[in-house]
């Protein structure tokens, strides 16, 4: 359904699952299972594992906050995109590296909800690519300090309004892991 031509395949962004992004995230260990279970299964289907990390300056990159949780190890063959916006398509090579893959479908995971997940959906959309967010695979801390609603709340309505998103011809969608589909068109 994608509007990118010749791009019949799918693949599992992994966004942000850092040390420093997730320490004190909501339901953080289930979320990361999640994640690993997705991509297991990304990988026994030789689907693309797209790892992408972000920097900035409370996340300095090399640092220990910077780097990936242990829980999910990334292979060398996987590419890795450096970010330093919220959107993961924004000043980085992730066109690029979906395009020689033929790559039109993105199942998106990660954190944090409220900020880089969010905003690489839209991005993704807006760029003609169909993209699905498994509703029990990204996560975000407690902001309601600063006036947000309380973590699962914040979560719970991100995968209540992108179950519906569309474009004309994209596709956007909600499912929980076990619902996953890496098959074209799904």
């Amino acid at each position: 359904m994608t509007t990118l031509p010749d791009r019949p395949h799918t693949a599992l962004l992994v966004i942000d699952v850092q040390k420093g992004v997730v320490a004190s995230a909501h339901d953080r260990d289930g979320v990361i299972a999640n994640i690993g279970t997705l991509i297991e299964r990304a990988r026994a289907e030789n689907v693309p594992v797209i790892w992408v990390q972000h920097s900035d300056e409370e996340l300095q990159r090399g640092s220990e906050s910077w780097e990936y949780v242990p829980e999910l190890v990334r292979r060398d063959d996987e590419p890795l995109v450096h970010k330093t916006y919220g959107d993961s398509f924004e000043d980085t090579d992730l066109e690029a590296r979906l395009a020689e893959r033929g790559v039109g479908r993105l199942v998106v995971t990660g954190a944090q909800t409220d900020a880089c997940i969010r905003s690489t959906l839209h991005g993704a959309i807006v760029r003609g690519y169909d993209a699905t967010l498994v509703g029990d695979a990204h996560t975000t801390e407690d902001l309601s300090a600063y006036g947000a609603p309380p973590p699962e709340q914040v979560i719970a309505h991100t995968n209540l309004y992108w179950k519906w998103q569309s474009a004309p011809g994209r596709s956007g969608g909600t499912v929980d892991t076990k619902e996953v589909s890496f098959a074209a068109g799904q």
